[in-house]
This record gives structure tokens, sequence and C-alpha cells, in this order.
């Protein structure tokens, strides 16, 4: 309604100022005709204001009194007067009637606009004093269930407090009667483990005392081993003596054997020749000494010679004995 209430002011200010400005030029001084517009101008101006106040004070649901009124209808009859005056002056009813369109318009609009927002605020209020009231309805229902709610809570923790304490000495009584039977079941179990502690006791004495003779039938085993394998091992170390003594013997013997041939008339076969010449190094000869026992070349005799003196020498030993 606003929307077109100033759709409405809008059209019949630019209406009314272009057809009153040529009025107002022609009775106007030549000099001073540019002021034509102020006047049709400010008597819309003063429409507009009525028009916007009213409805400011309609939206409060307010009322001006009679001069808002008075200076309504007055810029209302201006503004009519103004509009029709040239075809007044004319004597022309038809543009009477026609420049009559828009001030009326405006005039009725703005009272019956009025009207409708004071009926509107009239309506609203009543609204708004309907919902409140409403709404303080639901607010005392809504106290009234939360009391009666509180009520109920009440009662029902008084119940639940009861049953709690019913519950606690029941549970009370049961705890009473389920630490008697763990008492007298601690007592038995006690006394149970008293009993099995003794024969456990027993148990292990017997099994100490024969884990003890166990233990010195197994000492008396192993000093018996030692001694046999004491007597093992001085027999194979004599064994071992004796036959490392037979060896030495057989060795001495075969050194001897080659050593005592004398001067070799001719060039003795190459092993046979190199036993010579590890018997004589280990027996100490000459490298000449040596040459004339086996008769081979003096270079080739110091070439073994020279074999012998490595760490392969009682490798060479067991050979000539083995032989």
């Amino acid at each position: 309604m606003s929307g077109g209430t100033w759709l409405i002011v809008c059209g019949a200010m630019l209406y009314s100022i272009l057809t009153v400005t040529p009025l107002m030029a022609d009775h106007t001084a030549r000099e001073w005709v540019w002021t034509a517009p102020i006047l049709p101008l400010v008597v819309d101006a003063a429409v507009v204001i009525v028009v916007k106040l009213d409805d400011v004070l309609a939206r409060l649901g307010g009322h001006g009194g009679r001069w808002p009124l008075a200076l309504r209808w007055m810029t209302g009859m201006m503004t009519w007067a103004l509009n029709i005056a040239d075809s007044a002056l004319k004597k022309d009813l038809v543009g009477v009637a026609i420049h009559s369109v828009a001030p009326l318009l405006l005039i009725v609009t703005a009272e019956t606009s009025l009207a409708y927002r004071r009926a509107l605020a009239a309506a609203k209020k009543t609204l708004e004093t309907e919902q409140r009231t409403e709404r303080e309805r639901a607010e005392q229902q809504a106290r009234e269930r939360a009391e009666q709610a509180r009520q109920d809570a009440r009662e029902e923790r008084e119940h639940a407090a009861q049953l709690a304490r019913e519950q606690r000495d029941h549970e009370a009584l049961l705890a009473r009667e389920q630490s008697e039977r763990e008492e007298r079941r601690a007592r038995e179990e006690r006394e149970e483990r008293e009993r099995a502690a003794a024969a456990e006791r027993e148990i292990r004495e017997r099994r100490e005392r024969e884990r003890e003779q166990r233990e010195h039938e197994r000492a008396q085993l192993e000093r018996q081993a030692r001694e046999r394998a004491d007597a093992e091992v001085r027999e194979r170390a004599q064994t071992v003596a004796r036959e490392q003594r037979e060896r030495e013997e057989r060795i001495e013997r075969e050194r001897a054997a080659l050593l005592g041939r004398g001067p070799a008339q001719s060039k003795l076969p190459e092993d046979e020749a190199r036993r010579i010449v590890a018997a004589a190094f280990d027996a100490g000869l000459s490298v000449r000494s040596t040459v004339e026992l086996c008769g081979w070349s003096l270079g080739w005799v110091s070439s073994r010679y020279a074999d012998l003196r490595d760490p392969d020498h009682t490798g060479a030993d067991l050979a000539i004995a083995g032989r």
C-alpha cells in the first residue's frame, strides 16, 4: 500500500508541476519567470510531508489532531485550485474536470491510505494483543506444567529415595551375610592351606633327602668315572709316549741305515736320494758329505737342504718314517 500511495503522490506532483508552471509563468514578471515551478513544488512538498507524517503516526498508532487534518486538506485544496485555475479562468469546464483528477485523487488517496494505515495499525495492535494474551496463556500453562512436573519429580525423587533406602538396607544385609560367608570360607581355606603347607613341607623334606642321596650317589659315580678317566688318560699317555719312542727309535734306525751305507758308487734313484738327504740334514751332515752318500750334484743337494729348512720339515720326517 505504501508503494502504491507514493506512486500516486509522485505522479500527482509531477502532473501538478507541469500544469501549474505555465499558469505561474503567465502571472509572474518576465525577469522572474524562472521562479514559476517553485510554488507548485512547495505546495506538493507540503502534501508529501503530510502523507509521510501520517504514515509514521499510523504505524505508531498515534493521532495528530486537527492541525494535520487542516494542513492535509489545505494543501490538497491548494493543489486542486492551482491545477484548475487556468481552465477556470478560461471558463473551460472540461479542462477543470480533467485537471481536477490528479489533485482529487491525491486528496482521496491520502485520506484513504491514512484510514487504511490506522485500520491496519489497530488490527496489528489487536493481533499483537491477542498474540500476547495467547503467549501469556501459553506461558501460564507452561508454568503450571512445569510446577506439576516439579511436583511429580519431587514425588518421584521421594519415592526413589525411599526405594534407594530400602535397597541400601537390603544390600547391607546381603553384604553382611556375604561377609560372614567369605570369612567362614577364608577360615576354611586358611586351614586347608595350612594342611597343604604341612604336607608340602613333608614332601619337600622327603624330596630334599632323596635329592641329597641322589647327589651323593652321583658325586660318587662322578668320582669313580673321573678316576677311571684319569687312569685311561694316563694309560693312553703312556701308550702314546711308548709309540713315540718306538717311532723315534725306528726313524733313528732308518736314518742310521741310510747314513751307514757309505759313499754311493753311482747316482741313486731320486726317492732314495731324497731320503738320504733328509736323514743327513737331520743328522747335521754337510752338503758335501750328503753328495757323497747319494751321488747327486752339489746344487741338487743344496736345493734339498734349502727345502728342508722351511716349516714343512716335520712333514718330510713323517714321510721318511712312513717309508
